[in-house]
């Protein structure tokens, strides 16, 4: 596999009201943006774009969910709809018409809040394991709302990252993938958490922000998303495969389909079989 870099391709940036926003863009064709989750950035989709370039036009930004390293202005809503509201003016900076928006993990929570709020901004919706309903944050990973609170524990918490085994419990990434994630990856993901306070700054208003109330609000919303949908989900309990069949039987035109032996990164543990299933359903939705 290529690094990550040239996976995704070039490095672009687009001037916000709410700062900058970093992002990777390749291929040719009908545009894909993707939305990764909380403590880890564009590099979560390095396995699944080059497989999928040929026939799209694929955009990868680093949202401002821990793994970023350009911080937001003050004053940016960092709840699930303020988080939907800068995805939807980054696709309007951007001028992409209908783009399929793709999430994971917290960011397929809000993919879900995009759907709800601006459906006329996006096309197709591809949603694999992520937060909903009342599972948001999950369980095992619920201390990050008391440790991400304060300067203070966010450090602590940003420098035991830095070690793999602490990555790899329950409490971190453990329950994330099958298969250990590799280390120039885990450092991108981690890093920046530990060197920029800023970073931290913005991590703490987005974990005192999450709230299930906006997860089950989103969810609600998607019962008029006019659009295609395909909830690619994994067998596992983090995010739990009911929840997946739920949310496939809430949106008009969606269909299931399960990634076996995978965790909820299922770009990590299957990019094969992830991307298989987009480009697929990607041939009838956007025709």
């Amino acid at each position: 596999m290529a690094t990550a870099v040239s996976a995704l391709g070039p490095v672009h940036h687009v001037e916000l009201p709410d700062g900058v926003i970093r992002y990777h863009a390749t291929g040719s064709g009908p545009p894909i943006v993707f939305v990764h989750g909380i403590i880890a950035n564009a590099d979560v989709w390095r396995g699944v774009v080059p497989r999928l370039r040929d026939r799209h036009r694929c955009i990868t930004p680093d949202w401002p969910l821990g793994g970023h390293t350009d911080p937001m202005r003050p004053g940016t809503d960092f709840t699930l709809f303020g988080l939907a509201d800068l995805v939807q003016r980054t696709i309007a900076a951007l001028d992409l018409t209908s783009p399929a928006l793709i999430g994971n993990d917290t960011g397929g929570a809000i993919c879900q809040a995009v759907a709800a709020r601006h459906p006329e901004s996006i096309g197709p919706l591809v949603l694999t394991p992520c937060d909903a309903f009342d599972n948001f944050l999950p369980l095992p990973i619920r201390h990050l709302q008391l440790f991400g609170r304060t300067p203070a524990g966010l450090k602590v918490l940003a420098e035991t990252l830095r070690l793999r085994a602490v990555q790899r419990l329950p409490i971190a990434f453990g329950l994330l993938t099958r298969r250990p994630i590799p280390a120039d990856i885990m450092a991108s993901y981690t890093a920046p958490l530990r060197e920029h306070p800023a970073v931290r700054r913005d991590f703490a208003q987005l974990v005192r922000a999450i709230s299930p109330a906006f997860t089950r609000e989103a969810a609600e919303g998607l019962r008029t998303f006019p659009h295609p949908a395909l909830i690619a989900w994994a067998r596992q309990n983090f995010f739990p495969l009911a929840h997946g069949e739920r949310l496939a039987g809430l949106i008009p035109d969606a269909r299931l389909r399960v990634i076996e032996d995978s965790g909820p990164f299922v770009s990590e543990d299957q990019p094969d079989q992830t991307a298989a299933l987009i480009d697929e359903f990607l041939k009838v939705a956007v025709h």
